[in-house]
């Protein structure tokens, strides 16, 4: 059993950056691939990105290529998400997942097994 807790979010303006956490708790955290979804009202959940167990493959969503970066340090099982020139339409809740295969490039949040609980991202025009 994974439990991720995000924390991060708030309330930033446009072209301003923040930076989210997804703490996991377990001893396979090093062995999942992780991933980050958002969800804006009324919408579908949405891949943003995802990395792979080892931090040496990632993959990002055409919407958040060049602006945003997933990483992670596994001695502190954390992954994060670094985000630059944020717009509007990033406003959003952020979940952070896992996978328990080393790497998944699906979109889907089917591909994976565990969520956290979401942290509210808005930002302000």
């Amino acid at each position: 059993q994974v439990q991720l807790i995000e924390s991060g979010g708030g309330l930033v303006q446009a072209g301003g950056s923040l930076r989210l956490s997804c703490a996991a708790s377990g001893r396979t955290f090093s062995k999942y691939a992780m991933g980050w979804f958002r969800q804006a009202p009324g919408k579908e959940r949405e891949f943003v990105a995802t990395i792979s167990w080892s931090g040496g493959i990632t993959l990002y969503a055409d919407s958040v290529k060049g602006r945003f970066t997933i990483s992670r340090d596994n001695a502190k099982n954390t992954v994060y998400l670094q985000m630059n020139s944020l717009k509007p339409e990033d406003t959003a809740v952020y979940y952070c997942a896992a996978s328990i295969t080393p790497y998944t490039d699906s979109y889907s949040p089917a591909a994976y097994d565990y969520w956290g609980q979401g942290t509210q991202l808005t930002v302000s025009s």
